[in-house]
């Protein structure tokens, strides 16, 4: 059993997310370029799997709980994913951050979640 729910997470994440856990990140989308630090810090909450998906921008991370695809970040697309739920792991997700922003992230969702 989780200790918190998608929505205290997303609640967490959305105050969390800054130029310090993305250099693409901004006000009018906070999610941008979260994918791979999100992922990695989801995965340390609910455990579960990391999955990909390819995009024209590159590969997309996100999450799977419990056998449900959870997408914390995308928002962050005008258009619709086709997911295609490829196996990924923590190194090819940190590959698209790295300790700086995911340290960064980790302890300010902990402190939004009072933990």
């Amino acid at each position: 059993m989780n200790l918190y729910s998608t929505d205290e997470i997303i609640d967490a994440l959305y105050k969390a997310w800054s130029s310090q856990s993305s250099s693409k990140w901004s006000k009018d989308n906070p999610a941008n370029g979260q994918c791979g630090v999100t992922s990695l810090v989801v995965h340390d909450l609910l455990g579960g799997k990391i999955n990909k998906t390819s995009l024209p921008s590159g590969w997309h991370f996100y999450n799977v709980v419990n056998g449900t695809r959870i997408d914390f970040t995308s928002s962050q697309f005008s258009e619709e994913i086709f997911y295609m739920d490829v196996p990924s792991n923590r190194e090819e997700a940190f590959q698209d951050t790295n300790k700086d922003q995911y340290r960064y992230l980790k302890e300010r969702v902990l402190n939004y979640l009072n933990v």
